[in-house]
């Protein structure tokens, strides 16, 4: 399998990566919606995260929603693993195009990778919803009221994340589309490819270097040219070295 995939590798040069939360649980940050995170979230908070990470009740609840978010979405001590060096050196041979990703914590730009279409945005940028100044990720850790709020006009500071009830940023979502239409092979990983609409990004692939990296089985996986149940980190380091 690791040979197929360095075959494929090696005689492709406009390859996309995609990947959701499992490339970055190899860094130390828990995926919120695992089993164990959706019980945490339940006995400490009430609700569901699917409920604490919408639009409403960030409106709603903001001190809560910042609780959570602030504990269980910020992670600046993770750092890049294998699978997000290994990108970033494909990027850096001219292999690696660019990395489309469901994270929002950073770690491939960390890691050196240039071109990433971040589809549910990023912790590392904020704005206030009244005047739309921008504010640093440090910003919101160190404000200590109940919830940041804006220096210059006192309205809330929220983060350029897509929260459930709310669309994808529509230029991120043709950007990523566009690199995956003129992919000659696209490489996915660390998702289990459920989340909509970033699952049906697939759809756009017109080639046959299909390549699925994920410990356990997806909805796509008959429909791959290759899938490799193991860890993301171990496989792309040993092809890539």
């Amino acid at each position: 399998m690791f040979e197929r995939l360095a075959e494929i590798v090696s005689t492709s040069d406009a390859i996309v990566f995609f990947g959701g939360a499992g490339v970055s649980t190899e860094s130390g940050i828990p995926d919120f919606r695992s089993e164990q995170g959706l019980y945490a979230a339940k006995a400490k908070f009430g609700h569901p995260p699917e409920t604490l990470l919408s639009h409403s009740f960030l409106l709603r609840e903001p001190a809560v929603f910042f609780d959570y978010y602030k504990t269980n979405l910020i992670h600046p001590q993770a750092k890049p693993n294998a699978a997000h060096l290994a990108l970033a050196r494909l990027e850096q041979a001219g292999k690696l195009r660019a990395v489309v990703t469901q994270n929002i914590d950073g770690l491939h730009q960390a890691a050196g990778s240039k071109v990433v279409h971040e589809l549910h945005g990023s912790v590392y940028r904020n704005h206030c919803v009244r005047c739309k100044i921008a504010y640093s990720l440090a910003y919101i850790l160190s404000d200590s009221n109940p919830f940041p709020v804006c220096e210059r006009c006192g309205g809330m500071v929220r983060p350029d994340v897509v929260l459930y009830e709310e669309a994808l940023d529509d230029t991120t979502w043709l950007h990523a589309i566009h690199a995956i239409e003129n992919a000659d092979a696209l490489i996915v990983g660390g998702t289990s490819l459920s989340v909509y609409p970033a699952a049906g990004l697939l759809r756009y692939y017109r080639g046959h270097k299909l390549c699925l990296i994920n410990k356990t089985e997806t909805p796509f996986d008959g429909s791959a040219n290759l899938v490799i149940h193991d860890s993301l980190g171990t496989v792309l380091a040993a092809v890539v070295a």
